[in-house]
């Protein structure tokens, strides 16, 4: 982790030139955050009737089903010439501090949008709570599952060898002594 700016945000690498490039250029973004489970799917397109589209849309496991996903809220619009998914590891507040954030936002407004500006606001806004209700669920323990609870120490698994594999315990013989070593085969 790094601290960066009065907050602390995980290290992952990201091409930002990339990220920015797509955010401005690309039909159709779906940039997803794995902490949250949630996507934020950009949809530059528009026409006559429909607006661009910014919108909090849950995790999808494919590329497919993504398409399949934004068929479903666009049916007036044909399949996209090109979609860009970029997933987004770190913390919600990262994008406005990269300046991502003004770049999305500033694509609705070069369109001419203001609607949709307004909508990247309540997005961002919702993303932010969405990620601050994680934290403190992981933090609380509810819906979580802490390692130890699993069997796994706390240097993680490798220090165990396998736990919970292999036959139970033979029942009819004696449990080993813990208190000192085996007796080898001879008895002694």
């Amino acid at each position: 982790m790094r601290k960066t700016g009065g907050s602390v945000d995980f290290d992952f690498r990201l091409d930002l030139t990339e990220v920015m490039r797509a955010v401005e250029a690309t039909e159709v973004v779906a940039l997803y955050f794995p902490l949250v489970r949630k996507t934020l799917l950009i949809d530059a397109r528009s026409s006559a009737v429909d607006g661009p589209l910014i919108k909090i849309v849950p995790m999808v496991a494919t590329p497919e089903e993504r398409l399949r996903a934004l068929r479903k809220l666009r049916p007036r619009f044909p399949r996209p010439d090109s979609i860009t998914i970029i997933p987004w590891p770190k913390y919600v507040a990262s994008l406005e501090r990269l300046g991502i954030w003004e770049r999305i936002v500033g694509r609705f407004v070069n369109l001419g949008f203001p609607e949709t500006v307004r909508e990247c606001e309540a997005a961002y806004q919702e993303l932010l709570a969405l990620e601050q209700e994680e934290i403190l669920h992981a933090v609380s323990g509810d819906g979580y599952e802490s390692m130890w609870e699993r069997g796994v120490p706390p240097g993680g698994p490798e220090e165990s060898g396998p736990q919970g594999e292999g036959p139970e315990p033979d029942a009819s013989g004696p449990e080993p002594d813990e208190s000192g070593p085996e007796p080898d085969e001879s008895g002694e």
